[in-house]
This record gives structure tokens, sequence and C-alpha cells, in this order.
């Protein structure tokens, strides 16, 4: 009921977001020590200070799943990523900017308002529990495969622009709020990236932003479908067919 409730209320949230979102004049940070300070966000910084209560995150979640499925798993065409073993703040950051309109995501803003999911406590309850969820072991991926020139060329462009930030194996820095990105579908990775070079995604990082701005196309392709093939830990994946059974 409270889903069939959300939604609905989303649905009449839509109206109004595109006013919202032409009224907003925000700029993309310029200083990543700006970007990833959370004082300037109460509902961060408490968020990420307030201890979750599984039960609430597991009714919260099921409104979160309409989109990004209930097992965390997000959709193989990119359109919806894979939330399952994201970092606890990378999830509360992006949530905290798209309700404050800092990320530019109109498809989502109006799930994520208070009206739909709840405060900061929501917020917590929530993001703890997607950070615990077990992965898709079967995340979209490029079409080059090992040993492949595209693969080779690929490796060379992460190893040399990516580590610092994301890491050798894709496993990102939770305090840093640099994202996982290790198990992410290959599809939704192209058009974020794609979008943080060209611009059109404020709330990116500014470092990446200056990292990323001189790629092609064809930079872009070769270096995102090596991050989608980096293999993720045995630990973190779910079986092949798992269902998740908080929703039986």
């Amino acid at each position: 009921m409270k889903k069939n409730i959300s939604i609905i209320l989303s649905v009449l949230f839509l109206l109004s977001v595109s006013s919202s979102y032409a009224d907003k004049s925000t700029k993309q940070a310029t200083d990543v020590k700006v970007w990833s300070d959370t004082t300037h966000s109460g509902e961060t910084d408490k968020a990420m200070h307030l201890k979750a209560d599984k039960k609430n995150g597991i009714e919260v979640y099921e409104v979160c799943s309409a989109c990004h499925l209930l097992e965390g798993w997000g959709t193989v065409d990119g359109t919806f990523p894979q939330l399952a073993g994201q970092h606890r703040s990378v999830l509360i950051k992006q949530l905290a900017d798209i309700r404050a309109l800092n990320r530019d995501n109109p498809t989502m803003y109006p799930f994520a308002l208070p009206e739909s999911i709840g405060d900061e406590q929501a917020m917590a309850d929530v993001t703890d529990y997607i950070a615990k969820l077990k992965m898709n072991p079967n995340n979209h991926k490029g079409k080059w495969a090992k040993g492949t020139p595209e693969f080779v060329k690929g490796k060379k462009l992460y190893d040399d622009n990516c580590t610092e930030c994301h890491g050798k194996a894709g496993e990102g820095d939770a305090i840093k709020f640099y994202p996982k990105i290790v198990g992410q579908h290959y599809s939704y990775m192209i058009r974020q990236f794609e979008w943080i070079r060209d611009g059109k995604r404020r709330n990116a990082n500014p470092d990446m932003v200056k990292q990323i701005k001189g790629f092609s196309d064809a930079d872009m392709a070769m270096v995102i479908n090596y991050a989608s093939r980096i293999p993720v830990p045995k630990k973190d994946v779910a079986p092949v067919g798992w269902q998740n059974p908080d929703y039986d």
C-alpha cells in the first residue's frame, strides 16, 4: 500500500519538476573540497551519522525498487544503475544532491523527496540496506573481451586516469565519496562518463571533469568497456538467479 501511495505522489510531483529545475542555477563545483564537503547539506551530514534501522530500510527501498529492482541490480540497458553494494556514503551524497537539485535527475527526483521516502533517518536506513545487498553476477559489459586491442587500450586508459580515485579494482573510496564502479552496467557508465565530460552533470567530481576532458568517444568506450569487465569480488556477488528474500 505504501508503495502505491508513494508512486501516486511521485506522479503528482513530476508535474511540477520541470519548473523546479528551470529555476535552479547552481553551477558545477570547481574545487573537490567543496564537492566533498558534507557540511553544506544538513541532510547529508545528519544521515551519515544516524544509526540505520534495517526494517525501515527494507520498507523504504520498496519505493526505489520500482526502477532499481528488488535486488538493487538496476537494468542492463543502463536506464537505471545497479545500486547494490555501493558505498553508503556515495548513496547518501547522491540522494541528497538529487533532493537538493544539485544533481539533475528529474526521473528520480519525485521518488527521492521526503514525501515519498522520508527524512534523513529514512535516507540512513535505505542507503545502509542497499549498501549491504549482494551485487549482480551478470552486469552488462562492453563488447571487447580481454585480449582484444580495445580491451588493452581501455586498461591503459583506466590505469593512467582512473585508479587514483576509483582504485585498481574499481572499488572507489567511501571516505572521499568516490563511487564503486566495479560491477556497474556498461551502458550506465557510458552515459554518466559522457555527461561528466561534456559538463551535463553538475554534481560531478571536478577532478574527474578535468581528468577526462580530452577523452574522445572511442577512448570513452574503451575505458568503460574495461571498467565494466573488472571482476567483482566473490564475497560481494549474489548467486546467479538470486531473488531478494526480504520481499517474499
